[in-house]
């Protein structure tokens, strides 16, 4: 016997969700026991006894969600607000970050240094300056498709570098 799992999820992954949600379980915890459900079917093998997918599916979820219910009886799990959860993280980088991040902002400075002049000043402005193409363009004195070109010119030379590394 073998069992088409799309056809079966299809027909009936929402009333098994419902049927968890209807005992208590958030949505979520709904979802994840359903999915697991039909994890559970597809690695079991049929016999003539789980001839009714449906309700062979209906009691793998039963006996999932007891096993829910054992686990969190005896290690509950604890709401904590995001301000608080916030709190507890350290909200700075660690020191390998800081080093490679600057490392990486000498490297790109580096990549700026070697772009040619009008180049290096058109980056600088759309980017540093947050002016826009046509701001730029009108700074620099060039039309804007000449001035996107030189941005985008400066954007590889400066990824070029940093993959150098």
């Amino acid at each position: 016997m073998v069992w088409d799992i799309h056809r079966l999820f299809g027909r009936h992954s929402n009333e098994l969700q419902s049927f968890l949600r209807n005992r208590g379980l958030t949505e979520d915890a709904a979802a994840d026991l359903t999915q697991d459900s039909f994890l559970r079917l597809i690695t079991a093998k049929p016999t003539a006894l789980e001839h009714n997918p449906r309700a062979y599916l209906f009691r793998i979820s039963r006996n999932l969600l007891i096993d829910h219910r054992r686990r969190e009886s005896k290690a509950p799990f604890s709401q904590v607000s995001e301000a608080r959860a916030n709190a507890v993280a350290d909200p700075k980088p660690s020191p390998e970050t800081i080093v490679y991040d600057k490392q990486r902002l000498a490297l790109s400075d580096a990549a700026l240094a070697e772009l040619p002049e009008r180049t290096r000043r058109a980056f600088e402005l759309y980017r540093l300056e947050e002016m826009t193409i046509a701001e730029v363009a009108e700074r620099i004195e060039l039309s804007t498709t000449r001035t996107w070109s030189l941005i985008r010119e400066a954007y590889r030379h400066i990824r070029a570098r940093l993959k150098d590394v």
